[in-house]
């Protein structure tokens, strides 16, 4: 079972042509942003999100819209391993 980790993502993003390094200058200002680089391939951008709040993702991703330039946005919610034994008291021996 998988337990989701709302305050975790990472965002995989296309942006214009030469538009790369100015996206990715205004995302570092974004709060909740922990890094952000260039890609090669089909994504032109990744993002690594950190928030404390359970909306907090939709909250950046909705900043990130605001940025010109940017094309598409494609959002990885990070998701762990849930062991059920450790979480309902059991210690499993």
């Amino acid at each position: 079972m998988y337990k989701v980790i709302m305050s975790k993502a990472f965002i995989f993003l296309n942006c214009d042509v030469g538009a790369e390094k100015s996206v990715i200058k205004e995302m570092k200002n974004i709060s909740g942003v922990s890094q952000a680089t260039g890609l090669s391939g089909i994504y032109d951008i990744v993002a690594e999100l950190n928030t404390d709040s359970e909306n907090g993702i939709a909250k950046i991703v909705k900043k990130f819209r605001l940025i010109a330039n940017i094309r598409s946005c494609l959002t990885m919610v990070v998701a762990e391993m849930h062991d059920h034994a450790t979480t309902s008291g059991k210690t499993g021996k």
